[in-house]
């Protein structure tokens, strides 16, 4: 056991202030990095195939400017990898402030690139390797600024502290939205196509400089900080953490895989299918897709509080079971072609999303050792979207056109995605009431272990030793 195990779980709660300052500083940082990544998500699936794809027939470059949005799911997990590793070795600030910097100038210069028309093929590759730095930069975002939120918050209230960063997401999913509506409402399509949707790119200089404020005003972690004055820091975070965390990461990458998809399916192939195949305006689905996560700010945070008062696996089941079961009614109601029904059919679907997102921070962080714990929950975090993130618009475009554009397909890739999901967090171990700076990879396998032999509890020395601390913490 080591010796940051063996601290009293009352010394390991920041003040109040500190736990404030990471909290709000997760949420903003957070919002403005997911604000630069999804704003590309929603330029890729409206705009972009005119504007870096026109050698293209019209299929064919919306296509290709989705998988230059995809592009950016490639480099996330090295930059999981990368970041995590400093975050072990260093500090969480510090990586949260560089992840912040790399996506905000990849963004702003996106902004200022010419287009196909004017230097041809070089256009698209310039574009796709910008996405490429975007990708690097998210991610190391997301696993440090959870754990800027869970390792500062109470140990009873990890679940809704996690929410935070989480509920940052939708907000800048609703900026990026509302940008482009707005500015292409504002001066019309055409004008929009020609220049307009470079105004959310380069307004991103601004909001990463208000960014870069807030979290320079952050604390290091009492986690991290406790690990570095035990002198227990790893030395090679990601080789430390395949040889005694493999477990782990797969239960945590297997948690993650269907709420990727299907937050991508409901956010960038819905735009698609809404303005390509069922005809309607671009706008109808980018409202419902605004209202939605109006809506999250206040659901997240919910499945956050109620996994902290019932578990995360009960409420994380519960969001990969209704998603499963709600896929096929959501095209029903978009097929219907009623602006209410379509809205209603993205907020549905987003708010079963957002019962395995709430919880999600404070479930897979708790999978982890402090030790390994940025390099563990980025890298699972980061592989898992980008087997299920990169590919959901692209393929469900492909499996819409495979099944002359009816989406029974797409909801049977929904369902299979989910099964995966369930199955991950059916084995994963309860972890709401373990102990935050706890080694998490024992537990993880003690706790297959018991349930695959019908035992209810863990049995030895170590198992006491965690029986104490989980009283304590209770």
């Amino acid at each position: 056991m080591s010796t940051v195990d063996t601290l009293d779980d009352e010394a390991r709660e920041s003040s109040p202030e500190m736990a404030r300052r990471a909290k709000w500083g997760s949420f903003i940082g957070t919002a403005i990095e997911w604000y630069d990544f999804y704003l590309y998500g929603t330029a890729a699936a409206l705009v972009f195939n005119q504007v870096f794809f026109t050698g293209f027939d019209g299929p064919t470059g919306t296509l290709l400017a989705l998988l230059t949005f995809s592009a950016g799911f490639i480099a996330r997990p090295l930059g999981g990898v990368v970041m995590g590793h400093f975050g072990d070795r260093i500090g969480r600030k510090s990586m949260l402030v560089l992840s912040l910097m790399t996506m905000g100038i990849a963004t702003t210069l996106i902004g200022l690139l010419p287009t196909y028309a004017s230097i041809g093929v070089w256009a698209p590759i310039l574009l796709v390797t910008l996405r490429l730095i975007q990708g690097f930069g998210v991610g190391g975002e997301w696993g440090g600024a959870v754990l800027v939120a869970v390792e500062h918050a109470p140990s009873t209230r990890r679940g809704l502290a996690g929410s935070w960063p989480q509920v940052g997401v939708p907000v800048g999913l609703f900026m990026a939205n509302a940008v482009i509506m707005i500015t292409g409402l504002t001066i019309g399509p055409e004008q929009f196509i020609a220049w307009g949707w470079r105004v959310g790119f380069l307004g991103s200089a601004l909001l990463i400089a208000v960014g870069l404020v807030i979290r320079l005003k952050m604390e290091e972690t009492p986690d991290f900080t406790r690990v570095k004055e035990a002198e227990e820091v790893a030395k090679f975070p990601v080789a430390e953490m395949f040889r005694t965390q493999w477990r782990s990461l797969l239960l945590a990458a297997g948690v993650k895989i269907s709420q990727n998809a299907i937050f991508y399916i409901i956010t960038v192939f819905v735009l698609t299918y809404v303005g390509d195949s069922l005809g309607m305006s671009d706008d109808v689905a980018l409202a419902g897709i605004m209202i939605a996560c109006v809506v999250s700010v206040f659901t997240l945070m919910l499945f956050g509080w109620l996994s902290d008062q019932y578990g995360r696996r009960r409420v994380y089941l519960f969001g990969a079971i209704a998603s499963a079961v709600f896929a096929y009614p959501m095209f029903m109601l978009l097929d219907t072609r009623n602006v209410i029904l379509i809205g209603a059919a993205i907020v549905i679907a987003m708010v079963f999303h957002d019962a395995m997102y709430g919880p999600q921070a404070a479930f897979m962080t708790e999978m982890f050792d402090p030790k390994v714990r940025y390099t563990g929950t980025s890298l699972g975090y980061q592989a898992a979207s980008t087997v299920a993130g990169a590919v959901s618009p692209v393929l469900a475009v492909y499996l819409l056109q495979l099944a002359d554009n009816r989406p029974w397909a797409v909801v049977l890739y929904m369902i299979a995605v989910s099964l995966v999901t369930i199955a991950a967090t059916a084995l994963s171990p309860e972890t709401h009431r373990g102990n935050r700076s706890g080694a998490r990879h024992a537990p993880v396998g003690i706790a297959i272990g018991a349930r695959t032999a019908g035992a209810g509890s863990v049995a030895g020395g170590e198992a006491s030793g965690l029986s104490a601390r989980v009283s304590d913490s209770r």
